[in-house]
């Protein structure tokens, strides 16, 4: 079920890291108070118990008085017990329904957040990483609203109530009974400092180590083909010591805190102990006052352990937010602003066009490109490896953004097109295409953005020329794809993906070398695919072959991220330079392979020692 979202969660990112999490809860405070208002009221039977006790001591079992009315002090003990118990398990309730709620909130925000940053951001983070931050870092923040934020009202409800009623009991022992709490407190935020620098190198090597597996497990295939099992699994194993010595050096940090802290609360229970003995042998105070005394001083002493236990826990959540905020200070794309006039005709402008990647600026991918094509004009790209042609296709549905120059659309400049609309105009069919792991159908429907029915996806099957290749598996169109397509053939995947980009009918088509890794009888179908998809749109087609692209309406060879020459397979043939050059390379290729086959389909005397001629 779709939640609403009440704020912009955005607006809970500050440096104050406590500021933020107390932002982050809003919507969800009312359970928090009341959660509070439960944990007082546990808090205030807890103390009351030794209180009855010390009146059972003192007026009933000292003196003799009232032991017929035994019963109504049982009943008592056990109504302060169902209460204590009933507000704590309240306390819970509340305090994990606002947790749940707000981590919820939160990681729906966060994976909504990574769909609209830029492709810049992307580039340079690793995908582990965010991976990471998405599930251990918000699982943190959870920990510390479900446990720690409620915990710490809990420890401060005991501590008052309980040296409130002990200073009543005895003003001198409830002072010192505190005593020794500012040393506890000074050792609590002294590890704090140093845990959660500790904590965050942990959580930087955990994600190393998540991004590792991932690329692994992604890579799987590249893995076994070049049989590197072993480097991976060394490059694993330094990677997990790594976080192996980080989390022993937090781990050493957590322990001598717990030996430190205890020594501390012992030397104050024992002082108090001490002191309310020889109170109670030298009658100052009553028996009843002494057992209440050191039961109260368990519950001042307690809390206050805890509490530097819960502030150096807290450091794991205020280093994961931290994290989780660096990811939400990112600027998002503006999807939504701008305008349009409809379906794109396919008018494509560039005006001395130049680009660089962020982070690389002064380096032009692209540098000072410009041509014009018409609506409905097949336009191709070809070059050598690393001049430009994916850059420039790129450009259009504002991958990324120019730097200088003019890129017009239909007259109208780019940056001036909302980007969600515009993207939806332009189809995509890329050399390696990905398919989620979902079942066929849901694979070509993904990409018309809307419900569609069973018989506009088998007609976009049928045109992609894959329909009857989709039948002949078990379960049809109902065949479960596995990750990223592997249990179809690359050809197969191909044209699942020709048919996924026609179900989006777009007025642009951007085909990033479509053919380059099939065989001749597979690119053939995807080529006779390529041409109901292309007919009517204007297109970009990037190849390597020129025989791909030898019909295109103009063609634009690219070398450095310059165009250095353009116009027709025609025109460019009868000139000198880079696109005569690759044709008559890849035709005398071609020539020797043909001579190949022959000289091994017959050798010199005529005969046919291959049997090719049967």
């Amino acid at each position: 079920m779709k939640q609403k979202q009440s704020f912009d969660l955005k607006n809970a990112i500050t440096n104050n890291r406590l500021v933020g999490l107390w932002r982050m809860m809003t919507g969800f405070r009312w359970f928090y108070m009341g959660a509070v208002g439960s944990l007082a009221v546990a808090a205030v039977a807890r103390t009351s118990t030794f209180l009855l006790l010390r009146t059972l001591v003192d007026n009933v079992l000292g003196e003799g008085l009232g032991l017929d009315r035994l019963w109504l002090f049982a009943l008592g003990f056990v109504g302060l017990a169902v209460i204590e118990g009933g507000t704590t398990f309240l306390r819970g309730k509340l305090a994990a329904q606002a947790a749940e709620g707000i981590t919820r909130r939160l990681r729906n925000y966060l994976y909504d957040h990574l769909q609209r940053l830029p492709f810049a951001y992307h580039d340079h983070t690793r995908t582990g990483e965010l991976i990471e931050r998405v599930t251990s870092d918000v699982d943190a923040m959870r920990r510390f609203y479900a446990e720690q934020a409620v915990e710490i009202g809990r420890i401060v409800a005991l501590f008052v109530f309980n040296l409130a009623a002990l200073i009543s009991l005895n003003a001198r022992l409830g002072l010192l009974s505190v005593v020794f709490m500012p040393a506890i407190l000074a050792l609590s935020f002294w590890f704090f400092k140093r845990i959660s620098t500790a904590y965050e190198s942990y959580q930087e090597q955990e994600a190393v180590l998540s991004a590792t597996l991932q690329e692994n497990l992604s890579g799987v295939r590249v893995v076994r083909a070049f049989a590197r099992q072993a480097f991976e699994r060394d490059k694993f194993e330094a990677d997990n010591w790594e976080k192996y010595q980080r989390g022993r050096k937090l781990l050493i940090m957590h322990s001598l805190y717990w030996p430190a802290s205890d020594v501390l609360c012992m030397a104050q229970m024992v002082l108090i102990y001490y002191l309310g003995a020889q109170a109670a042998i030298q009658g100052s105070i009553s028996v009843g006052t002494y057992l209440a005394v050191a039961g109260m001083i368990i519950w001042i002493i307690w809390p206050m352990r805890n509490l530097g236990r819960i502030i150096v826990q807290a450091s794991s959540a205020l280093v994961s937010y931290k994290r989780v905020a660096d990811v939400l200070q990112e600027e998002r794309e503006d999807l939504v602003s701008g305008k349009h006039n409809g379906r794109l005709r396919g008018k494509v402008v560039f005006d001395d066009v130049c680009f660089e990647y962020p982070g690389n600026e002064g380096e032009h991918v692209l540098d000072h490109v410009t041509f014009h094509c018409k609506p409905g004009e097949v336009v191709a790209l070809l070059g050598p490896t690393g001049s430009g042609k994916s850059s420039l296709v790129n450009l259009l549905p504002r991958f990324y953004d120019y730097s200088c120059g003019r890129l017009e659309l239909d007259g109208l400049e780019l940056t001036e097109y909302p980007i969600h609309w515009l993207r939806q105009q332009i189809g995509i069919v890329e050399q390696e295409p990905f398919l989620f792991s979902r079942t066929i159908r849901q694979n070509i429907a993904y990409g018309a953005g809307r419900q569609v029915s069973d018989e506009e996806v088998e007609e976009a099957a049928r045109a992609a020329s894959i329909h009857n290749v989709i039948l002949s598996f078990p379960e049809g169109y109902d065949t479960l794809v596995g990750e990223k397509g592997v249990t179809l053939s690359g050809g197969q995947k191909q044209r699942v993906a020709i048919a996924r980009t026609l179900l989006k009918n777009p007025g642009i088509l951007i085909l990033d070398d479509s053919t380059s890794s099939v065989d001749t009888e597979t690119e053939a179908l995807i080529q006779a695919a390529l041409e109901r998809l292309i007919k009517g749109r204007t297109s970009f087609v990037i190849a390597h072959r020129i025989q791909t692209i030898m019909r295109a309406d103009k063609i634009l060879v690219l070398d450095k991220g310059r165009i250095v020459q353009q116009g027709t397979h025609r025109e460019l043939i009868r000139q000198d330079g880079l696109y005569k050059q690759i044709y008559e390379l890849q035709a005398r290729i071609e020539q020797d392979v043909e001579r190949e086959i022959g000289d091994v389909a017959f050798d010199g005397d005529g005969r046919d020692p291959a049997g090719l001629g049967r």
